[in-house]
Protein backbone atom coordinates (compact mmCIF):
# COMPACT_ATOMS: atom_id res chain seq x y z
CA UNK A 1 0.00 0.00 0.00
CA UNK A 2 1.27 3.95 -0.21
CA UNK A 3 3.29 5.63 2.10
CA UNK A 4 0.74 6.66 4.94
CA UNK A 5 1.07 10.93 4.96
CA UNK A 6 1.51 11.65 8.35
CA UNK A 7 1.39 15.15 9.28
CA UNK A 8 4.13 16.94 11.05
CA UNK A 9 2.45 16.97 14.81
CA UNK A 10 1.14 13.15 14.30
CA UNK A 11 4.48 12.21 13.82
CA UNK A 12 5.84 13.93 16.46
CA UNK A 13 2.91 12.22 18.94
CA UNK A 14 3.20 8.82 17.58
CA UNK A 15 7.25 8.91 18.35
CA UNK A 16 8.87 9.30 15.15
CA UNK A 17 12.18 7.92 16.42
CA UNK A 18 10.97 4.38 16.44
CA UNK A 19 7.71 4.98 14.21
CA UNK A 20 8.49 2.87 11.04
CA UNK A 21 6.79 4.08 8.10
CA UNK A 22 6.11 1.28 5.61
CA UNK A 23 5.65 1.39 1.41
CA UNK A 24 4.23 -1.59 -0.17
CA UNK A 25 4.04 -3.46 3.04
CA UNK A 26 3.89 -7.19 2.34
CA UNK A 27 1.60 -10.04 3.69
CA UNK A 28 4.73 -11.39 5.33
CA UNK A 29 7.64 -9.66 6.15
CA UNK A 30 10.25 -12.52 4.27
CA UNK A 31 8.47 -11.21 1.34
CA UNK A 32 9.74 -7.78 1.00
CA UNK A 33 13.08 -6.50 0.23
CA UNK A 34 13.54 -3.95 3.18
CA UNK A 35 15.09 -0.39 2.52
CA UNK A 36 15.96 1.78 5.66
CA UNK A 37 16.06 5.32 5.61
CA UNK A 38 17.69 7.45 8.92
CA UNK A 39 17.08 11.44 8.47
CA UNK A 40 15.89 14.17 10.21
CA UNK A 41 11.79 14.03 10.12
CA UNK A 42 11.50 16.25 13.14
CA UNK A 43 12.90 19.81 14.61
CA UNK A 44 13.98 22.57 11.84
CA UNK A 45 14.95 20.54 8.90
CA UNK A 46 11.98 18.01 8.62
CA UNK A 47 10.98 19.36 5.37
CA UNK A 48 14.63 17.79 4.25
CA UNK A 49 12.85 14.43 5.69
CA UNK A 50 9.92 14.47 3.99
CA UNK A 51 11.09 15.49 0.81
CA UNK A 52 13.54 12.82 1.38
CA UNK A 53 10.84 10.16 2.19
CA UNK A 54 8.89 11.39 -1.16
CA UNK A 55 11.71 10.78 -3.49
CA UNK A 56 12.13 7.03 -2.06
CA UNK A 57 8.05 6.49 -2.22
CA UNK A 58 7.26 7.37 -6.12
CA UNK A 59 10.28 5.40 -7.45
CA UNK A 60 9.67 2.40 -5.08
CA UNK A 61 5.84 2.64 -6.27
CA UNK A 62 7.31 2.67 -9.96
CA UNK A 63 9.67 -0.11 -8.82
CA UNK A 64 6.82 -2.29 -7.38
CA UNK A 65 4.38 -1.62 -10.34
CA UNK A 66 7.16 -3.45 -12.15
CA UNK A 67 7.25 -6.51 -9.69
CA UNK A 68 9.60 -5.39 -7.37
CA UNK A 69 12.90 -6.56 -6.74
CA UNK A 70 14.17 -10.28 -7.14
CA UNK A 71 10.38 -11.01 -7.70
CA UNK A 72 9.76 -9.71 -4.08
CA UNK A 73 7.83 -6.14 -3.35
CA UNK A 74 10.03 -3.32 -1.94
CA UNK A 75 9.32 -1.96 1.52
CA UNK A 76 10.70 1.23 3.28
CA UNK A 77 11.68 1.91 6.74
CA UNK A 78 11.62 5.21 8.78
CA UNK A 79 13.47 6.13 10.79
CA UNK A 80 14.11 9.92 12.64
CA UNK A 81 17.70 10.79 14.11
CA UNK A 82 16.70 14.33 15.17
CA UNK A 83 19.90 15.59 13.56
CA UNK A 84 21.06 13.85 16.25
CA UNK A 85 24.57 11.64 15.61
CA UNK A 86 23.87 9.34 18.44
CA UNK A 87 20.32 8.78 17.63
CA UNK A 88 21.52 8.39 13.92
CA UNK A 89 23.50 5.48 14.89
CA UNK A 90 21.36 3.51 17.41
CA UNK A 91 18.63 4.12 14.33
CA UNK A 92 20.80 2.88 11.69
CA UNK A 93 21.95 -0.17 14.21
CA UNK A 94 18.00 -1.22 14.45
CA UNK A 95 17.24 -1.00 10.63
CA UNK A 96 19.87 -3.50 10.28
CA UNK A 97 20.17 -5.29 13.20
CA UNK A 98 16.79 -5.82 13.88
CA UNK A 99 14.83 -5.07 11.00
CA UNK A 100 17.03 -6.06 8.65
CA UNK A 101 17.36 -4.28 5.96
CA UNK A 102 19.99 -5.00 2.64
CA UNK A 103 20.43 -1.27 2.31
CA UNK A 104 19.95 2.12 4.15
CA UNK A 105 19.72 6.09 3.20
CA UNK A 106 20.77 8.84 4.90
CA UNK A 107 19.78 12.35 5.41
CA UNK A 108 20.35 15.83 5.19
CA UNK A 109 23.19 16.02 8.47
CA UNK A 110 26.96 15.40 7.86
CA UNK A 111 27.65 14.74 11.37
CA UNK A 112 24.84 12.05 11.46
CA UNK A 113 26.46 10.48 8.39
CA UNK A 114 29.62 10.51 9.47
CA UNK A 115 28.78 8.73 12.46
CA UNK A 116 26.87 6.09 10.68
CA UNK A 117 29.66 5.33 8.22
CA UNK A 118 31.85 3.21 10.48
CA UNK A 119 28.92 1.29 10.99
CA UNK A 120 28.13 0.84 7.62
CA UNK A 121 31.43 -0.42 6.52
CA UNK A 122 32.03 -2.92 9.61
CA UNK A 123 28.15 -4.41 8.98
CA UNK A 124 28.70 -4.51 5.23
CA UNK A 125 25.30 -2.98 4.53
CA UNK A 126 25.36 -0.62 1.97
CA UNK A 127 24.52 3.20 3.01
CA UNK A 128 23.49 5.75 0.79
CA UNK A 129 24.07 9.14 1.01
CA UNK A 130 21.23 11.60 -0.87
CA UNK A 131 22.01 14.67 0.81
CA UNK A 132 24.52 15.32 3.41
CA UNK A 133 27.88 16.10 1.23
CA UNK A 134 30.24 16.13 3.79
CA UNK A 135 33.75 14.68 1.76
CA UNK A 136 34.68 12.40 4.59
CA UNK A 137 31.35 10.42 4.33
CA UNK A 138 32.01 9.00 0.79
CA UNK A 139 35.57 9.26 0.85
CA UNK A 140 36.44 7.41 4.24
CA UNK A 141 39.35 5.37 3.96
CA UNK A 142 37.72 2.03 4.07
CA UNK A 143 39.52 -0.57 2.36
CA UNK A 144 36.22 -2.14 1.52
CA UNK A 145 33.77 0.77 1.40
CA UNK A 146 30.03 0.68 1.57
CA UNK A 147 28.89 4.12 1.39
CA UNK A 148 28.03 5.55 -2.26
CA UNK A 149 26.08 8.73 -2.69
CA UNK A 150 23.91 10.53 -5.19
CA UNK A 151 23.88 14.30 -3.76
CA UNK A 152 26.61 17.02 -3.71
CA UNK A 153 30.42 16.60 -2.20
CA UNK A 154 31.99 19.54 -0.04
CA UNK A 155 35.12 19.46 -2.16
CA UNK A 156 33.45 19.92 -5.19
CA UNK A 157 30.80 22.24 -4.23
CA UNK A 158 33.52 24.22 -2.46
CA UNK A 159 35.30 25.11 -5.87
CA UNK A 160 31.95 26.12 -7.23
CA UNK A 161 30.93 28.66 -4.47
CA UNK A 162 34.39 30.24 -5.13
CA UNK A 163 33.95 30.22 -8.88
CA UNK A 164 30.44 31.97 -8.64
CA UNK A 165 31.44 34.65 -5.80
CA UNK A 166 33.90 36.12 -8.31
CA UNK A 167 32.26 35.69 -11.31
CA UNK A 168 29.05 36.94 -9.98
CA UNK A 169 30.21 39.41 -7.51
CA UNK A 170 33.97 39.70 -8.15
CA UNK A 171 35.06 38.31 -4.83
CA UNK A 172 38.56 39.35 -3.88
CA UNK A 173 38.47 38.82 -0.25
CA UNK A 174 35.66 36.70 0.61
CA UNK A 175 34.87 35.54 4.56
CA UNK A 176 34.06 32.16 5.57
CA UNK A 177 30.90 32.10 8.58
CA UNK A 178 30.52 28.13 9.11
CA UNK A 179 28.63 25.92 11.13
CA UNK A 180 30.97 24.63 14.10
CA UNK A 181 30.39 20.71 13.08
CA UNK A 182 32.17 18.45 11.23
CA UNK A 183 30.28 19.72 7.71
CA UNK A 184 31.47 23.18 8.63
CA UNK A 185 35.63 21.76 9.29
CA UNK A 186 34.92 19.91 5.72
CA UNK A 187 34.13 22.87 4.13
CA UNK A 188 36.67 25.35 5.35
CA UNK A 189 39.33 22.82 4.26
CA UNK A 190 37.37 22.85 0.64
CA UNK A 191 37.27 26.50 0.39
CA UNK A 192 41.18 26.99 1.86
CA UNK A 193 41.79 24.88 -1.22
CA UNK A 194 39.75 26.42 -3.82
CA UNK A 195 40.73 29.93 -2.94
CA UNK A 196 44.72 28.73 -2.89
CA UNK A 197 44.20 27.53 -6.77
CA UNK A 198 42.93 30.85 -7.47
CA UNK A 199 45.77 32.54 -5.35
CA UNK A 200 42.55 34.65 -3.31
CA UNK A 201 42.45 35.83 0.33
CA UNK A 202 40.41 35.70 2.60
CA UNK A 203 39.47 37.88 4.88
CA UNK A 204 38.74 34.85 7.58
CA UNK A 205 37.27 32.13 9.40
CA UNK A 206 34.35 32.30 11.55
CA UNK A 207 32.25 29.56 13.51
CA UNK A 208 29.19 29.30 14.95
CA UNK A 209 27.19 27.21 16.82
CA UNK A 210 23.64 25.62 16.05
CA UNK A 211 21.99 27.58 18.75
CA UNK A 212 23.49 30.77 18.61
CA UNK A 213 21.05 33.40 18.05
CA UNK A 214 23.33 36.38 17.35
CA UNK A 215 26.43 35.59 15.14
CA UNK A 216 27.23 39.83 15.19
CA UNK A 217 30.51 39.94 16.70
CA UNK A 218 31.93 37.43 13.84
CA UNK A 219 30.13 38.99 11.34
CA UNK A 220 31.67 42.14 12.58
CA UNK A 221 35.47 40.51 12.62
CA UNK A 222 34.78 39.21 9.19
CA UNK A 223 33.42 42.85 8.27
CA UNK A 224 36.08 44.34 10.02
CA UNK A 225 38.66 42.18 8.01
CA UNK A 226 37.52 43.97 4.62
CA UNK A 227 35.34 40.51 3.90
CA UNK A 228 33.65 41.36 0.52
CA UNK A 229 31.51 37.92 0.41
CA UNK A 230 30.00 35.53 2.69
CA UNK A 231 30.85 31.58 2.02
CA UNK A 232 27.85 30.48 4.71
CA UNK A 233 27.85 27.11 5.54
CA UNK A 234 24.82 26.27 8.09
CA UNK A 235 21.75 24.19 8.19
CA UNK A 236 18.28 25.99 8.04
CA UNK A 237 18.01 27.43 11.58
CA UNK A 238 21.55 28.98 11.33
CA UNK A 239 21.54 30.12 8.64
CA UNK A 240 18.72 32.21 9.12
CA UNK A 241 20.36 33.85 12.19
CA UNK A 242 23.06 34.45 10.00
CA UNK A 243 20.79 36.44 7.59
CA UNK A 244 18.97 38.66 10.61
CA UNK A 245 22.15 39.15 12.68
CA UNK A 246 23.23 40.95 8.72
CA UNK A 247 20.39 42.92 8.96
CA UNK A 248 20.81 43.82 12.68
CA UNK A 249 24.45 45.35 10.84
CA UNK A 250 23.18 46.58 8.33
CA UNK A 251 25.69 44.92 6.68
CA UNK A 252 24.66 44.48 2.46
CA UNK A 253 27.32 41.65 1.46
CA UNK A 254 26.68 39.19 -1.05
CA UNK A 255 26.53 35.94 0.75
CA UNK A 256 26.90 32.75 -1.26
CA UNK A 257 25.92 29.76 0.42
CA UNK A 258 25.82 25.71 0.46
CA UNK A 259 22.72 24.32 0.17
CA UNK A 260 21.34 24.16 4.09
CA UNK A 261 19.15 26.59 3.88
CA UNK A 262 16.82 24.67 1.36
CA UNK A 263 16.24 21.80 4.20
CA UNK A 264 13.28 23.98 5.99
CA UNK A 265 11.22 26.89 6.39
CA UNK A 266 14.47 29.49 5.88
CA UNK A 267 12.13 32.41 4.45
CA UNK A 268 9.94 32.51 7.36
CA UNK A 269 12.77 32.12 9.59
CA UNK A 270 14.90 34.62 8.06
CA UNK A 271 13.17 37.32 6.70
CA UNK A 272 12.58 39.43 3.46
CA UNK A 273 16.69 39.22 3.42
CA UNK A 274 16.52 35.75 3.18
CA UNK A 275 15.74 35.96 -0.58
CA UNK A 276 19.53 37.74 -1.22
CA UNK A 277 21.07 34.45 0.13
CA UNK A 278 22.25 32.40 -3.32
CA UNK A 279 22.36 29.05 -2.74
CA UNK A 280 23.59 25.60 -4.65
CA UNK A 281 21.46 22.92 -5.47
CA UNK A 282 21.36 19.52 -7.84
CA UNK A 283 18.05 20.11 -9.06
CA UNK A 284 14.62 22.32 -9.50
CA UNK A 285 11.52 21.32 -11.19
CA UNK A 286 10.93 25.27 -11.72
CA UNK A 287 11.49 25.76 -15.13
CA UNK A 288 12.84 22.28 -15.76
CA UNK A 289 11.21 21.38 -19.13
CA UNK A 290 12.44 17.60 -19.42
CA UNK A 291 10.10 14.66 -20.15
CA UNK A 292 11.45 13.17 -17.07
CA UNK A 293 11.03 15.45 -14.58
CA UNK A 294 7.65 17.10 -16.02
CA UNK A 295 6.45 12.80 -15.86
CA UNK A 296 7.88 12.79 -11.59
CA UNK A 297 5.96 16.48 -10.58
CA UNK A 298 2.80 14.48 -12.62
CA UNK A 299 2.96 11.67 -10.17
CA UNK A 300 4.17 13.97 -6.90
CA UNK A 301 1.01 15.44 -7.40
CA UNK A 302 -0.70 12.76 -7.87
CA UNK A 303 0.72 11.23 -4.74
CA UNK A 304 0.48 13.86 -2.47
CA UNK A 305 -2.51 16.09 -3.73
CA UNK A 306 -1.00 19.02 -1.75
CA UNK A 307 1.27 19.31 -4.72
CA UNK A 308 -0.21 22.03 -7.21
CA UNK A 309 2.79 22.90 -8.95
CA UNK A 310 6.46 22.78 -8.58
CA UNK A 311 6.66 25.89 -6.28
CA UNK A 312 5.08 23.35 -3.27
CA UNK A 313 7.96 21.12 -4.11
CA UNK A 314 10.37 22.11 -1.76
CA UNK A 315 12.97 21.12 -1.56
CA UNK A 316 13.23 19.43 -4.78
CA UNK A 317 16.94 18.41 -4.07
CA UNK A 318 15.76 16.06 -1.34
CA UNK A 319 13.40 14.18 -3.70
CA UNK A 320 15.86 14.21 -6.79
CA UNK A 321 18.26 12.65 -4.86
CA UNK A 322 16.44 10.05 -3.35
CA UNK A 323 14.29 9.22 -6.42
CA UNK A 324 17.38 8.69 -8.62
CA UNK A 325 19.53 6.89 -5.85
CA UNK A 326 16.55 4.42 -5.03
CA UNK A 327 16.38 3.73 -8.55
CA UNK A 328 20.50 2.74 -8.73
CA UNK A 329 19.94 1.04 -5.46
CA UNK A 330 17.19 -1.00 -7.28
CA UNK A 331 19.84 -1.47 -10.22
CA UNK A 332 22.46 -2.32 -8.06
CA UNK A 333 20.51 -5.41 -5.86
CA UNK A 334 19.09 -6.68 -9.22
CA UNK A 335 22.33 -6.62 -10.96
CA UNK A 336 23.97 -8.54 -7.72
CA UNK A 337 20.84 -10.76 -7.95
CA UNK A 338 20.58 -11.31 -4.49
CA UNK A 339 20.54 -8.59 -0.80
CA UNK A 340 23.62 -10.05 0.40
CA UNK A 341 25.76 -7.10 1.64
CA UNK A 342 29.17 -7.25 -0.29
CA UNK A 343 27.18 -8.67 -3.70
CA UNK A 344 24.92 -5.43 -3.31
CA UNK A 345 28.31 -3.13 -3.09
CA UNK A 346 29.58 -5.20 -6.15
CA UNK A 347 26.06 -4.49 -7.67
CA UNK A 348 27.02 -1.01 -7.66
CA UNK A 349 30.06 -1.17 -9.87
CA UNK A 350 28.05 -3.07 -12.15
CA UNK A 351 25.80 -0.36 -12.99
CA UNK A 352 25.95 1.05 -16.77
CA UNK A 353 23.60 3.49 -17.95
CA UNK A 354 20.47 4.82 -16.23
CA UNK A 355 18.10 7.80 -17.83
CA UNK A 356 17.55 9.58 -13.96
CA UNK A 357 15.87 12.63 -12.60
CA UNK A 358 18.64 14.92 -12.48
CA UNK A 359 20.83 13.17 -15.30
CA UNK A 360 21.75 10.50 -17.15
CA UNK A 361 23.57 8.74 -15.22
CA UNK A 362 26.62 6.17 -17.07
CA UNK A 363 28.73 4.18 -14.84
CA UNK A 364 28.08 6.01 -11.81
CA UNK A 365 29.96 4.79 -9.33
CA UNK A 366 33.61 2.91 -8.96
CA UNK A 367 35.88 1.99 -6.26
CA UNK A 368 37.80 5.19 -6.77
CA UNK A 369 34.49 7.40 -6.91
CA UNK A 370 31.25 6.49 -5.12
CA UNK A 371 29.84 10.03 -5.99
CA UNK A 372 27.14 9.74 -8.80
CA UNK A 373 26.92 13.31 -9.29
CA UNK A 374 29.91 15.95 -10.33
CA UNK A 375 30.01 19.85 -10.30
CA UNK A 376 28.75 19.91 -13.69
CA UNK A 377 25.09 18.69 -11.95
CA UNK A 378 25.41 21.79 -9.18
CA UNK A 379 22.89 24.99 -9.98
CA UNK A 380 22.78 27.74 -7.95
CA UNK A 381 19.24 28.92 -6.76
CA UNK A 382 17.41 31.63 -4.64
CA UNK A 383 13.97 31.98 -2.78
CA UNK A 384 11.45 33.46 -4.09
CA UNK A 385 8.83 33.32 -1.28
CA UNK A 386 8.91 30.03 -0.20
CA UNK A 387 9.94 28.20 -4.05
CA UNK A 388 13.30 27.42 -4.75
CA UNK A 389 14.16 28.87 -7.93
CA UNK A 390 16.89 28.59 -10.44
CA UNK A 391 19.30 31.47 -11.17
CA UNK A 392 19.89 32.35 -15.03
CA UNK A 393 23.51 34.14 -14.18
Amino acid sequence: MALARLSRRMLLAAGVASLSLTVALPAKAEDAVKLGLVAAMSGQSAKSGEAIVRGLSLAIDEINAKGGLLGKKVELLVRDDESNPAKGVIAARELVQREKVVAFFGGLDTPVSVAIVPFANQSKVPFIGVWAAGTAITRNGAPENYVFRVSAVDALVDVALVDYAAKKYGAKKPGMILINNPWGESNEKGLKAALETKSMPFAGVEKFETGDVDVVPQLTRLKDAGADTLFLVANVAPSAQVVKSLDRMCWNVPVVSHWGPAGGRFTELAGPSAEKVHFIQTFSFSGNTSPKAAGVLDALKKKYPEIKSAADVTPAVGIANAYDAMHLTALAIAGAGSTDGPAIREGFYKIGKYDGLIKAYDKPFSTENQDALSPSDYIFTYFKGDEILPLTN
